[in-house]
């Protein structure tokens, strides 16, 4: 007994370090599964316009896929907005995207190239409808637009499609009855401050990094766009049911609203994917993008809006094989 004390064997000591690998090695397989290694290669993400939402969503989304799957190389591409992103998603020049749902609706009732094969990852948040004056302009309403110089967006750009049906809905001709002029929220605010336009609409999150910009440099107001506008839109159908009344808040631009909320309309954004994209990959963006919610909310006020619960009504497109694995996965 005594000498046992004084000269332990070998054995037991192997033992140990055994035991010890065996939990080392368990660990390493529990959290770095060999049969499911992180998706690798390249995917090409089409995000918007310089200085507007898309584009600063599409950087920090970059990011945040960077610091989860390492493996993957995510190239941004600007675009005029929705309209191009949707074209380039379906057509194959992009794999993912963001766009309003009103976009997606009319690419796919007009039949273009690849619209059947268009897939929804996720509901992200909405855009609000913004038409901007100088504070001293006489217009009140979208119908006081007549006559006057309008920037509408790029052709395109998700703006001008909502301006177009918007100034349809408040009876004026977007041809005819305005001057309209293709230019986006990387030119407005500048065009507007020197008086070379008496206004512009813009579709985007709350707040929009320009239009807050331009609220603190220069007297501006946001013009209402009431309920009888958005009940004539709703009646010309197709894409225009997916406008909704929504009220921006008075502290969304605090200087040109002066604490008073504006009526206007919103629309939702998805994140959208063809049917040929890769389960397991579009299962992790999307579970990325649902993750890195609140930090991307630090920048992106707007995707703080991000909501599980509503994440998964990509209407008026399928879900895609892989966002549905992810959702099934996450259900308690």
């Amino acid at each position: 007994m005594f000498q046992a004390l004084r000269r332990p064997g070998r054995r037991p000591a192997l033992f140990g370090s055994a035991a010890a690998l065996a939990v080392v090695g368990l660990l390493l397989w529990w959290l770095l599964p060999l049969d499911e290694e992180s998706p690798s290669g390249a995917i090409t993400f089409s995000t918007g316009t310089e200085k507007g939402v898309y584009q600063m969503y599409g950087k920090l989304l970059q990011e945040a896929i960077a610091g989860d799957l390492p493996r993957l190389d995510v190239v941004l591409k600007n675009s005029d907005g929705s309209q191009e992103n949707v074209r380039r998603v379906a057509t194959g020049a992009a794999d993912y995207t963001i766009a309003a749902a009103d976009a997606v609706e009319t690419y796919i009732l007009q039949n273009k190239p690849g619209s059947g094969r268009l897939r929804g990852c996720s509901r992200l948040y909405d855009d609000y409808v913004h038409l901007v004056v100088p504070r001293s302009s006489p217009v009140r309403s979208v119908a006081d637009l007549k006559g006057r110089k309008v920037a509408v967006g790029p052709s395109g750009s998700g703006v001008r499609l909502i301006a177009d049906h918007v100034l349809q809905a408040a009876g004026l001709d977007p041809g005819t009855d305005i001057e309209p002029l293709a230019y986006g929220i990387q030119d407005t605010p500048d065009l507007l401050k020197n008086r070379k336009i008496d206004a512009f609409f813009w579709s985007g999150g709350l707040p929009t990094t320009a239009v807050q910009g331009l609220s603190k440099t220069d007297d501006i107001r946001l013009v209402p766009i009431g309920g009888d506008v958005i009940e004539k839109l709703h009646k010309q159908g197709g894409a225009s049911r997916y406008y909704r009344a929504a009220v921006m808040p008075a502290d969304a631009y605090p200087k040109a609203q002066r604490e008073t909320p504006v009526p206007t309309l919103a629309v939702a954004n998805l994140l959208i994917t063809r049917d040929d994209a890769d389960a397991r990959l579009t299962e992790e963006l999307t579970r990325t993008v649902i993750a890195s919610r609140d930090h991307i909310g630090e920048v992106v006020h707007a995707a703080q809006l991000v909501d599980l619960r509503t994440a998964i009504y990509t209407d008026p497109l399928p879900l895609h094989e892989g966002a549905r694995r992810y959702y099934r996965s996450i259900k308690p």
